[in-house]
């Protein structure tokens, strides 16, 4: 359920706020118990994902480091190797 949530500070380009959403949405998701709510439920659903989203950009924007940022084409063919690693694929 969380596959989208991932790290998304100190990267360059810097995380876009679709990628921002669609963690939130995990959060949210994981949070409620729910991967689509009902209608009485959707609206405060949608709420939270909307401030989730929010905060969450907000604190991406607000933290500091030293390092350098990372390249997203590297750290996507890491997770590639581990993933052929742990399931054996090539």
């Amino acid at each position: 359920m969380c596959r989208n949530i991932k790290t998304l500070f100190n990267f360059e380009p810097p995380a876009t706020d679709l990628e921002i959403e669609s963690a939130s949405l995990q959060f949210v998701r994981k949070l409620s118990g729910f991967t689509k709510p009902s209608k009485a439920n959707e609206a405060a659903f949608d709420q939270a994902v909307e401030e989730v989203s929010r905060v969450a950009g907000e604190l991406l924007n607000s933290l500091v480091t030293n390092a350098p940022p990372r390249d997203r084409e590297i750290e996507l063919a890491k997770a590639r190797a581990r993933t052929a690693k742990r399931f054996g694929r090539v």
